[in-house]
């Protein structure tokens, strides 16, 4: 019997079949449509802080309010056509993240759990069989 076991869990062929079906479709969903960046690019292109996430949002509201004081450099169509997919894109990440962070965290407790069952496998054959300690190299 285990001394801790912190977590108990297990995934039946058919949910890891519907797993890994719902995955492959949101690949294929976002093929064409995302990117990966080296981490040259993520660094000189960095992150937009929420500060400046404002500063976008006043922006788009005056070139909405006054589309006259809009440069001719500027393609509005493109400006807000990237403003909607920005929006789109940030509420799915955060899901995203979110259902990351709770696999990872349930997957840190299940190698937790193993990790020590582990090293009570080998403290007790430690323990017990000197002849197979030696043969096992532990």
């Amino acid at each position: 019997m285990a001394l801790e076991n912190l977590i108990s869990i297990s995934f039946t062929e058919e949910e890891l079949i519907q797993l890994d079906g719902h995955l492959a479709g949101v690949r294929q969903l976002l093929q064409g449509k995302t990117v990966n960046l080296t981490s040259d690019q993520r660094r000189q292109y960095g992150r937009i802080a929420n500060q400046n996430k404002l500063i976008v949002d006043k922006a788009k509201n005056y070139m909405e309010q006054h589309p006259d004081w809009v440069p001719r450099f500027l393609d509005k169509d493109e400006f807000d056509r990237d403003y909607i997919s920005r929006q789109q894109i940030e509420n799915r990440v955060q899901l995203l993240e979110n259902l990351s962070t709770q696999l990872i965290d349930t997957k840190t407790l299940l190698d937790h759990d193993n990790y020590n069952n582990a090293l009570s496998f080998y403290r007790m054959i430690r323990f017990t069989s000197p002849v197979l300690n030696q043969s096992m190299k532990i």
